[in-house]
Order: structure tokens, then C-alpha cells, then sequence
């Protein structure tokens, strides 16, 4: 890393709410829908009536999907806490792994019922409407960048965010993923896939993300959206820094596969690690979907770089369910807190790790359809 980057806000929605004192309680917060007949992770309600209270402020915003209002939501909490003014210049990167979900199913029935489109079906349904409505709200000067690379995405925002500081193409770059994609035909494609839960109405835990014990998958699909702004060199309002990024893609057997040690995961490690020249890494918040293959082989890969040095190992899908999109930053909000408080969020259900340590170091983990591998190492502020 050439020069550190700084993260000088941030904010994030889950069914957790927006209180990261949460990410310490030993329970989940999913729930189980009647009318999808499964468990989801949902925005609370007061979350879902400041988003509502968003899209009707102004005429243009009532249209929108609610990942477009997500993202909206929590840009302005996080531009907001670094103290970024409206108009200021900065780029921004929020990406999402489907979009404006919600609105194509909904204008798509439309379609097949009349036989015609509504007019604004196009335009609210691409998925560069993330970023571009983002900058509309803040009015940057700056890049908007929207992309999909599954369930890497908000880490690869993240990834474009350091190169633009770094290139010093910008000096500041808002960077999130943003989903909601809680819908019957989303959860159905899940389920097709058998990678979702049948955990029952009154289980304890639905979600076994990290359990290497389970004997089926347990992927619960959850809504939210987080972003982070950065700025490059020692800021006096830093929350973390940013102080190695890695990235690989393997060859895949299966579209939806990946190795069963999980290879892209150990190069991005390794160059996350290379890049900040920091051999010592404290923790590491994991992927980890809650599925089989997916939870045992980002753990081989673990193992297979760290060995007898093994780091805290923690994920935070069995709370709050796996965003796809948003998910690589939700787990940034976790190392970001864990960072500050000093305080190690470990799994419940999964048994105790090594004795505590001071946390300098945080690795998080990402990857998505396509073997999209993403590491980035936070450093405490």
C-alpha cells in the first residue's frame, strides 16, 4: 500500500437496525416470514419507515427501488459523520449483486398481465441507478460508478476506491453495496440450489454460518446496505484504516462452485497481507454463507495461510442473514467495530477460540459467483 487510507465514516443498515453494539448480543435477528414460508433478514421496522420517510421526501424518489433507497440512506449517515459537505468532490462507487430486484419483478407481472411497459421501468431498474441516484441526494463532484460482481461487489467498490486515492485520480471516494432482494422468485432460486435454509419456524439458530459441523446448508438471504468514506493518509477522525486489499479469481469447475480450499481466498489473503507487510493478523471475519462447502473451504484456506498462527475466526451472517451485494461491507462495519471497541464478536454456537488478544489487525473476506475473491486488512485508528 502505497499510503494508508483512512476510513473517516461510515453507516450501515441490516436487520440488525443500526446500532453496532448489536453485532455483541448472542442472538440472531432473523425472522421467519409466513408468507415466503422461510426465514429472511429484514429491516426493522422503525429502519423500514425512515427508508419510506426518504422516498417520499421528494416526487423523484418515489419511484425508486429500495436498494437505490438503502444505499441513499445510509450515504447520507456516512458522509455526514466525516463531515463531507453536499457538492463537495468526491466519487462514488455502490454496487449491487441484483439490483433493483424488487421493481423488475414488479414491472415484469405488470408486463405479462397488460402487455406493455411502464415508462419507467427501464430507467429504474438499471443497475448503474444506484450510484447515480446517490449522487444526486449528495450533488459530488466526483466519479459514479455503479457495478455487480455478486457477492464481492461491495468489496471490489471498496478495491476502486483505494486505486482512484491511490492513482491520485481523487481525494475522497464514497464507496457501499447496497440490497434487497426479498422476494418469492430471489428466495426460490436459493432454494433451487439447495444452499438455503429449512431450519423450522422455532429454530434457535437458522442460520449455522462458520458451524464446520452441519450436515446440510443453511444460507438465510438478508436486505441492507453499508458504505464507508475514504480519504488517503493519517486522518485525525479515522475510525480504521485500510492498510492491504487482495483480490483473485480461480478456475471454476461449476458456475457456482469453488475449490474445496478455496484458493482465490488464499491468494487475496496472501496479498492483502503482502500488501500491508503485516505478518500478524488478529482476526479475520469470514465470508462464511452458512453453507457446506462454502464455510469449510474459506476455513481450509484460512488454515492453509495461517497454520499454528491461526487468527479469531467470526462472521456476522448467522445474525443478520447473507446480503449478497452489501454483504463484504456489513462484515467491514464488524471488523471496523471490533477494531475500536477491542472487543472480539465470536459466533455463539460455534466453541471458544484461543484466549483473547489485543486487536491491531482485522482481515475481512469476501467472494461471490465466479470465484470473485476479495481480503481487505483493516488497521486500528
Amino acid at each position: 500500500m502505497k499510503q494508508p487510507i483512512a476510513i473517516t465514516g461510515r453507516s450501515a443498515i441490516s436487520s440488525m437496525g443500526t446500532d453496532q453494539a448489536e453485532f455483541a448480543e448472542a442472538r440472531h435477528n432473523l425472522t421467519f416470514d409466513r408468507k415466503l414460508n422461510t426465514w429472511v433478514g429484514k429491516l426493522p421496522e422503525n429502519l423500514q419507515k425512515a427508508v419510506k420517510n426518504l422516498q417520499n421526501s421528494t416526487r423523484n424518489y418515489q419511484s425508486l427501488d429500495p436498494s437505490v433507497l438503502y444505499a441513499m440512506y445510509t450515504a447520507r449517515e456516512t458522509v455526514a459523520q466525516a463531515g463531507w459537505q453536499k457538492g463537495a468532490d468526491f466519487g462514488i462507487n455502490i454496487g449491487s449483486s441484483r439490483g433493483a430486484t424488487q421493481l423488475f419483478e414488479q414491472y415484469y407481472s405488470d408486463f405479462l398481465k397488460e402487455d406493455k411497459s411502464s415508462t419507467l421501468a427501464s430507467p429504474t431498474t438499471t443497475l448503474g441507478n444506484i450510484s447515480s441516484w446517490v449522487a444526486q441526494d449528495l450533488q459530488n463532484n466526483g466519479p459514479d460508478i455503479s457495478h455487480s460482481i455478486t457477492c464481492s461487489t461491495a468489496l471490489h467498490a471498496l478495491l476502486n476506491g483505494v486505486a482512484w486515492l491511490q492513482a491520485g485520480m481523487c481525494d475522497k471516494f464514497l464507496v457501499g453495496g447496497s440490497e434487497a432482494a426479498l422476494t418469492p422468485f430471489t428466495i426460490a432460486q436459493m432454494q433451487a440450489m439447495k444452499t438455503y435454509s429449512r431450519a423450522s419456524a422455532n429454530s434457535n439458530f437458522p442460520c449455522l454460518a462458520f458451524d464446520l459441523k452441519k450436515t446440510e446448508n443453511t444460507m438465510v438471504l438478508g436486505e441492507g446496505s453499508a458504505s464507508v468514506c475514504l480519504e488517503i493518509g493519517e486522518m485525525p477522525n479515522a475510525l480504521a484504516y485500510v492498510a492491504g486489499v487482495g483480490y483473485a479469481t480461480e478456475k471454476l469447475k461449476h458456475a457456482v462452485s469453488i475449490s474445496a480450499e478455496a484458493e482465490c481466498f488464499q491468494k487475496s489473503m496472501q496479498m492483502a497481507i503482502a500488501d500491508a507487510d503485516s505478518p500478524s493478523i488478529d482476526a479475520v471475519v469470514m465470508h462464511a454463507p452458512g453453507t457446506m462447502l462454502g464455510d469449510s473451504s474459506e476455513f481450509k484456506a484460512i488454515n492453509a495461510i495461517f497454520g499454528e498462527n491461526m487468527p479469531l475466526l467470526t462472521t456476522n451472517k448467522w445474525k443478520i442473514g447473507h446480503t449478497f451485494g452489501a454483504s463484504g461491507l456489513l462484515s467491514l462495519d464488524l471488523a471496523i467495530y471490533m477494531l475500536q471497541t477491542q472487543q472480539f464478536v465470536d459466533v455463539p454456537f460455534v466453541s471458544p477460540q484461543a484466549k483473547f488478544k489485543k486487536l491491531d489487525t482485522v482481515l475481512v473476506n469476501a467472494v461471490g459467483f465466479g470465484g470473485n475473491a476479495v481480503s481487505i486488512l483493516l488497521r486500528k485508528a
